[in-house]
């Protein structure tokens, strides 16, 4: 771990705090400069991805104007974790901003203010929790590192083996529960299939399983098959991916990540 930048964290530095509230229709936009008692709010519903990006830097770059902040201010951006993922992140700090994701789980709510909820509510929340998290207050949110573009890559990989090895064993769970509801408590490891075409498998008193059953089962091998065979080819293709793979760690502000760049880094 780096020590902390001394001019990033201090309260003397003019810093330009802003907000996102994400969701699938808008994205609420919360700004607060600091001098002001309450954060504007601005609300960007572009169709696209690009265009409510490019809505919501407009929508920044014109309160900095209004409120007669220096064009190379220091503009902080939060938003919390959740599907829209680092795109957004990547996306702003290409443009010179700095990024915070947060855990939001980590940002603690007040027990009589939990029944009210809207995302401008929320926005204001983010935003005031951004400006005390700035001043050191570091208790008030985790901040979630992002990874590089190429380890988000195995990511991928190692979450897709892991749905595939799930896929692989509810499979058969469900050959193993449709063949004891005649009696069958044969083991399910192993080519189930080919013992199936054999007609290894049977009922409880040796007779052979119905039609239906059968054609069931065969249905449901064929499945486990295709889910086998994914697995297979991913782990030969992938197989350094999945070894190398992790899960997103909490950074402290002026941290930085193995083999890359801390979301606390500044971008001036």
């Amino acid at each position: 771990m780096q020590p902390t930048r001394a001019n990033d964290f201090t309260p003397e530095v003019e810093v330009f705090a802003v907000a996102l509230e994400l969701s699938s229709k808008s994205w609420k936009i919360a700004l607060h400069d600091g001098k002001r008692e309450k954060p504007a709010i601005q609300t960007v519903s572009g169709e696209t991805a690009a265009g409510r990006l490019n809505e919501t830097v407009q929508e920044i770059e014109k309160f900095k104007a209004k409120w007669g902040l220096a064009a190379e201010v220091r503009t902080v951006v939060l938003y919390e974790a959740g599907q829209d993922g680092f795109w957004i992140e990547r996306a702003l700090s290409k443009l010179g901003y700095e990024v915070v994701i947060c855990d939001p789980a980590s940002i603690p709510v007040e027990r009589h203010k939990r029944r009210a909820k809207t995302d401008r509510l929320d926005a204001i929340k983010l935003v005031l929790t951004l400006r005390g998290w700035l001043r050191g207050e570091y208790d008030r949110m985790h901040v979630i590192r992002v990874p590089t573009v190429e380890a988000e890559a195995q990511r991928h990989v190692v979450r897709d083996r892991g749905e595939l090895q799930k896929e692989t064993q509810q499979h058969r769970d469900r050959i193993r529960k449709l063949l004891r509801t005649v009696g069958c408590w044969d083991g399910v490891g192993g080519d189930v299939g080919a013992r199936l075409n054999k007609r290894e498998l049977c009922c409880y008193d040796g007779d052979p399983l119905s039609a239906q059953l059968q054609q069931r089962l065969e249905q449901e091998c064929k499945r486990l098959e295709l889910a086998q065979q994914q697995l297979a080819a991913l782990e030969k293709r992938d197989g350094g991916a999945i070894a190398t793979g992790g899960a997103p760690a909490h950074c402290r502000p002026g941290t930085v990540e193995d083999g890359g760049a801390a979301v606390c880094r500044s971008h001036r």
